[in-house]
């Protein structure tokens, strides 16, 4: 097959081939939320409820693609390049994996790794009956349990979650910004998924009180099958361009605690040429002087 590049003849298509080149800095990532071919209703209220969470970077398919991602993954790379989403969430249900979640990332448009999630039992955001945050809230992630630490497919698990909800990187935070948490826990073999919002009372001081009211969705999930990347593939993916290593600087280290230390290159000093303060205590003898310059001058002889 020969690929032939055409230059855009439009300034449309020139910057929409600019956005889809490759940056130093990245975009935020968006995600694509895909129905199965029968998807029930616990389903497409999942779909629904974690698009209104991942708004404004997420792409809805209203509708259904039949397709299985654990053996075909050329629909999903199809629809990543078209949307341009390099992370998706495909929703089906049958009645060998019923209420069944397939999070996942891509690579170069390719599936890098994906997990199979069962929902066994799930809130919606309309059942609970309290105030919501406003769409494109960057939300806070806690995750709590020793498998997102021990396990490898947990910890792959929890690096897909972050991926999928941290949202835009920005500078810096206010405190009043802080109003979202989404939880995971992992015991038992189960994850339980929940989304509180942030309350901040008075409390007196400059420092408010918190609370916690939930707000939805809220999901108890199990582990299913698992696609994960070789640790090849996986440092690939991972690797910075040279542009944003920062530079070696020469003589300088740091410690544990993030302290940082210099070391500075002298040559000896001469301590007798230091020049010191002029007092009168600390001039030298006329005897000093001339022990320094090996012996006595002649006094000059007074004039008749």
């Amino acid at each position: 097959l020969i690929y032939c590049y055409r230059k855009p003849k439009t300034k449309r298509a020139k910057r929409f081939l600019e956005k889809r080149e490759p940056k130093l800095n990245e975009n935020t990532k968006n995600a694509m939320l895909i129905k199965g071919g029968n998807a029930n209703l616990t389903v497409t209220g999942v779909l629904k409820d974690i698009y209104a969470v991942k708004k404004p970077f997420a792409v809805l398919y209203k509708r259904k693609n039949i397709t299985r991602p654990f053996e075909d993954q050329t629909s999903l790379e199809f629809f990543s390049k078209k949307s341009d989403c390099s992370l998706f969430l495909f929703g089906s249900h049958n009645k060998k994996r019923p209420n069944n979640l397939i999070i996942g990332r891509m690579f170069d448009y390719h599936v890098l790794d994906m997990i199979e999630l069962g929902v066994e039992k799930f809130v919606s955001l309309k059942d609970i009956k309290n105030s919501k945050c406003p769409e494109g809230t960057k939300p806070m992630l806690i995750f709590a349990g020793d498998m997102f630490d021990v396990n490898e497919e947990y910890r792959r698990l929890k690096s897909l979650l972050i991926d999928f909800f941290r949202g835009p990187t920005v500078p810096s935070i206010r405190l009043a910004g802080l109003e979202y948490v989404l939880h995971f826990t992992a015991v038992e073999g189960k994850i339980y998924m929940r989304s509180y919002k942030v309350l901040l009372k008075k409390s007196g001081c400059k420092i408010p009180r918190i609370e916690l009211e939930e707000m939805g969705p809220s999901l108890d999930l199990v582990m299913r099958r698992a696609h994960l990347a070789s640790d090849d593939l996986y440092k690939l993916s991972l690797k910075q361009p040279k542009g944003l290593k920062p530079k070696k600087k020469k003589n300088i280290s740091h410690d544990v605690f993030g302290t940082t230390y210099g070391r500075i290159h002298m040559q000896k000093q001469d301590l007798s040429k230091l020049q010191t303060r002029k007092m009168k205590g600390l001039r030298k003898r006329p005897a000093e002087k001339s022990a320094e310059d090996g012996g006595a001058t002649p006094k000059k002889s007074k004039s008749a």
